[in-house]
């Protein structure tokens, strides 16, 4: 099994702490969610690099030891996928397949649909498209679900309370959303809570939900309507606390060819609570795409 490593890569201006493993020229670049961190893809990695990918799972600006921006302005989202571009470019491979969970998967998205750059592949999990998001977003039943980014609005008080008692609340705030706790013991909870009181870490973590607000992303909804040509793997826990399984309904319109799929009694935190269906899928998923890429037409 390939190890995975830390390394410091500069791209887009700023510092990104990366985990990677295995080596070549395609990249699989998995991009974490809040309030996590590049230690949630562990499991992925390894298989990855197996499947012959350089797999680079890198912490978001503002998380872990790459560079923390202060403003709110700076985690807009326009900044963020340049972040992503830059960090494929940085990396010199000659393909990418793009992966995200939760803030990761929404970034995904939002990359494919503007064809920042080329991608061999696209695997969500968790985080609908944007456009039956918004849709869904009107409805009071996600609304109630989504009440945290509200509360994410108000000035210092969110960070204040997640980073109380060495972030206690944050640790049991995944606890809580998770259905199998026993992948959330203690060695991993603390990771999280450790990575999140560092200093400026929480509001830079929760400055991408303000701004995010600021952009206001209801209003521009028909720009996310360009159909994805690229091939895309949507895996779902359906037990998802914050975001309803009907968010997903829909996206067959929005995507060309799409491969989704629903793991029953499995969190939000899909890719750790459920690592050998998560990574049996990706399996299936990988070798029908380069099977079908690679017969000739």
């Amino acid at each position: 099994m390939a190890p995975i490593e830390t390394h410091f890569v500069s791209a887009n201006g700023l510092r990104f702490e990366v985990e990677q493993c295995g080596s070549g020229d395609r990249l699989a670049l998995c991009l974490h969610g809040f309030p996590e961190c590049s230690y949630s893809w562990r499991y992925q990695m390894p298989l990855l690099a197996e499947q012959g990918y350089r797999v680079w799972a890198p912490n978001l600006r503002g998380y872990g030891r790459s560079s923390r921006p202060p403003k709110i302005a700076d985690y807009r989202t326009d900044l963020l996928l340049a972040d992503i571009a830059a960090l494929i470019e940085a990396s010199h491979c000659q393909s990418v397949l793009l992966i995200g969970h939760d803030w990761g998967a929404a970034l995904a998205w939002l990359f494919a649909i503007g064809k920042v750059h080329p991608l061999e592949g696209l695997i969500i999990m968790n985080v609908p498209h944007p456009v039956p998001f918004l849709k869904c977003l009107k409805t009071w039943k996600q609304l109630g679900r989504s009440w945290y980014i509200l509360f994410f609005q108000i000035p210092w008080l969110p960070e204040w309370l997640l980073s109380r008692g060495n972030g206690w609340l944050l640790g049991k705030a995944m606890r809580y959303m998770a259905m199998d706790n026993n992948r959330f013991p203690d060695e991993v909870i603390n990771v999280y809570r450790h990575h999140a009181v560092q200093p400026g870490a929480l509001r830079a973590m929760v400055n991408y939900y303000r701004a995010l607000f600021r952009e206001a992303p209801w209003r521009k909804s028909h720009d996310y309507e360009p159909a994805i040509e690229v091939p895309t793997l949507m895996i779902w826990g359906e037990e998802d606390l914050a975001l309803g399984k009907e968010t997903t309904y829909g996206t067959e319109h929005y995507v060309n060819d799409l491969s989704l799929h629903y793991l029953p009694g499995v969190s939000h935190w899909v890719q750790q609570e459920a690592p050998e269906q998560v990574n049996n899928l990706i399996l299936e998923w990988l070798s029908k795409k380069i099977k079908t890429h690679s017969t000739p037409s």
